[in-house]
């Protein structure tokens, strides 16, 4: 009879301890791919959350100054040479390699104009590209849909004394003030928006941008090689990641993993100890038979063989039916935890490797020593009890 007959004849006579071993391993790879998944998925719907969550790319022309500062006043500048962005960057932004990464291109043009006898900086911006970035943006009234529409920080509006609904002349054209942003602690307030287009046609700019904010979302590829390809598509423009943003990002993803990585181990030492007390006990109960493979002639390594082939096949199947448990499990989590519905979560074959070769490892580290102590068996006990 051959070895694994043998081993697949074990399994099959101790049902009720196989039924064990096998619910033991499985409830561990379950855990861990549950685990994995979850991680997984919640990362990246986090960090897709957080890179939306403001720019973390700041896109500027280039300039050679020679400047000079003291205690962060500047005394002096000069600009010996200046590049300028246009809409058709834009274009360019959105055809990197890493395209896939760019989430938001909210490009502006700051004029510096007089309306009502003040002195006010007009942003032109992409509406909702920037509702989309600044989604603390809280607007009484709506969003501008017409080119004469616009909107203003609630400073200016005071400063103005208008509010949504009014007009205001500016270079000559009139405008319907559609909504006013609630104060936001920051230079919006006292700012007047339109749309970029009708910026650049209103001031005589051309298809000039003053910068251009960027939202990549960075989870799977690294920010500075997303800012290198921008930088060689556009040599004229300086590009520079928000450090600050993208660490404190990272910051929040890497302590799921860690947390998910501290449960992962805790499961594996768990599974480990199940495998060995399961198997070393196994062995003690067949003291019997391995005498008797000893007295037909079998070896110390075919013992061991018979013992790891048995591991090796309920952790086989242990792995199997752990990936379609965990999968399941992280169906029904991920979207909670998530708080999408939308959120799908799909079978990966390289997982079912990851489970069926974890569940191996995880079996063979916890049976090896039993199977060695088998081998190690002394054959006058192993006679005695036959």
């Amino acid at each position: 009879m051959k070895i694994y007959s043998i081993a697949l004849q074990s399994i099959k006579r101790k049902k009720s301890k196989t039924i064990l071993l096998i619910a033991g391993l499985l409830l561990s790879v379950a855990s861990v791919i549950t685990i994995m998944t979850v991680s997984k998925n919640i990362n990246e719907n986090v960090a897709a959350a957080l890179d939306e969550y403001g720019a973390n790319i700041l896109v500027t022309p280039k300039s050679d100054n020679l400047s000079l500062n003291y205690a962060g006043i500047s005394i002096s500048s000069t600009s010996y040479e200046s590049h300028e962005l246009n809409n058709e960057d834009i274009i360019k932004i959105r055809n990197i390699k890493n395209k896939k990464n760019i989430s938001i291109v909210a490009p502006k043009l700051f004029v510096l104009t007089e309306i009502s006898g003040k002195n006010v900086i007009v942003a032109g911006i992409k509406t909702n590209e920037e509702f989309r970035l600044k989604k603390w943006w809280k607007l009484r009234g709506k969003k501008p849909d017409a080119s004469d529409e616009i909107f203003i920080g609630a400073n200016l509006a005071g400063l103005l004394s208008v509010r949504h609904n009014d007009t205001l002349t500016i270079s000559g054209e009139k405008f319907i003030i559609t909504g006013v942003l609630e104060k936001t602690g920051a230079q919006d307030d006292g700012m007047l928006f339109m749309s970029v287009d009708k910026a650049q046609s209103l001031f005589s700019k051309g298809n000039k941008i003053s910068l251009i904010e960027i939202a990549a979302l960075c989870y799977d590829c690294p920010i500075d090689e997303i800012v290198s390809q921008i930088s060689a598509k556009l040599p004229g423009a300086s590009v520079m990641p928000i450090k600050q943003a993208i660490e404190s990002k990272m910051t929040a993803i890497h302590r799921f993993e860690h947390f998910s990585l501290g449960v992962s181990a805790i499961i594996l030492i768990i599974s480990i100890l199940i495998v060995f007390t399961n198997i070393n006990a196994s062995v003690n109960e067949r003291t019997r038979e391995i005498g008797i493979f000893q007295a037909v002639g079998f070896r110390r390594i075919h013992i061991m063989q018979i013992i790891l082939l048995e591991v090796i096949m309920i952790s086989l199947t242990a792995g199997a039916l752990g990936y379609i448990t965990g999968i399941l499990a992280a169906k029904f989590i991920v979207p909670i935890l998530s708080m999408n519905s939308n959120v799908s979560v799909g079978y990966d074959i390289n997982i079912l490797f990851l489970s069926l070769i974890f569940s191996v490892l995880l079996g063979m580290l916890g049976g090896f020593y039993p199977a060695y102590r088998a081998t190690r068996l002394d054959p006058t006990a192993a006679f005695r009890a036959l």
